[in-house]
């Protein structure tokens, strides 16, 4: 096993992981504004006139060793169009959440996610070793939550007023999880999703 998350690049046909960084700033600022993602009120993206901001942020967290944060890269075309980490790392539990993730609306229906989540659950449980992972997301936000549900992780539970939003609302948060067990079959499954004729 490797050592505890530490920055990686992890590659697959369509999607790159690489390490967050500044120079990642003009990519984000369009993919953000593609379908105008910044938007949505159950979510948390940068608008493109914050996202310097945002990129400090995350790599003040990830100094703090509290997240492990990826631009997403399209390698069809060499460009940044989103964002996923690995965050709420706890070393002595081995526990990790994969989330804070945004794709550009023109690539959603692309094989992007599900490679970028079949990297980072076999770079968790394969390579760090870890105990399991968490998906946490808005209870509102069906997408994301059939999305998380296509993976196989499993409904942990929903934590009910858990956060409180930018708009003043607050969030119920359904938690999801995959378990080390879990991991061959929701692997396969992934694969399998990848290799299957698309429409």
């Amino acid at each position: 096993m490797s050592k505890w998350f530490a920055p990686i690049t992890l590659e697959a046909e369509t999607a790159k992981l690489v390490p967050l960084s500044l120079d990642h700033l003009a990519d984000l600022q369009k993919a953000c504004a593609d379908g105008e993602l910044y938007k949505l009120w159950y979510t948390g993206i940068a608008s493109p006139d914050k996202m310097e901001a945002e990129i400090d942020r995350r790599l003040g967290l990830q100094a703090d060793g509290m997240m492990l944060p990826f631009s997403v890269m399209d390698k069809r075309t060499g460009k940044v169009i989103g964002q996923t980490t690995f965050l709420n790392l706890d070393p002595t539990n081995r526990r990790a959440e994969i989330g804070a993730t945004w794709y550009a609306r023109s690539v959603q229906r692309s094989p992007i996610n599900t490679e970028c989540k079949l990297l980072m659950l076999g770079h968790a449980f394969d390579e760090i070793g870890v105990n399991v992972v968490e998906f946490r997301t808005h209870h509102l936000n069906h997408q994301s939550r059939r999305a998380i549900e296509r993976l196989g992780a499993r409904l942990d539970g929903i934590l009910r007023n858990h956060m409180i939003l930018p708009n003043g609302t607050t969030r119920d948060t359904a938690v999801y999880s995959v378990l080390p067990h879990e991991w061959p079959a929701v692997k396969a499954n992934l694969q399998w999703q990848l290799e299957k004729p698309r429409d």
